[in-house]
């Protein structure tokens, strides 16, 4: 049998746990090349520079899908 707690626990407390528990939005800083957002210690996703130099080739993303994803191809 598993221990169970001896005295309920007061909803005040059960706050306080709660709230050290809460998640917290990420902190985003904006790169000096692109201007971008980006997370900090990172490469930057877009232009691939970190402490003002280039570290990767980033391909570029192109809109518009190879198949032609438009709703005018389907069959009726």
């Amino acid at each position: 049998m598993t221990p169970l707690p001896k005295r309920r626990h007061s909803t005040r407390r059960q706050g306080k746990r709660q709230a050290a528990l809460s998640l917290k939005l990420p902190s985003l800083l904006t790169c000096p090349n692109c201007g971008s957002l980006r997370l900090p210690h990172r490469v930057c996703e877009y232009c691939g520079y970190y402490g003002g130099k280039q570290v990767m080739t980033v391909k570029s993303k192109d809109k518009k899908s190879a198949k032609g994803g438009s709703a005018s191809g389907r069959k009726k």
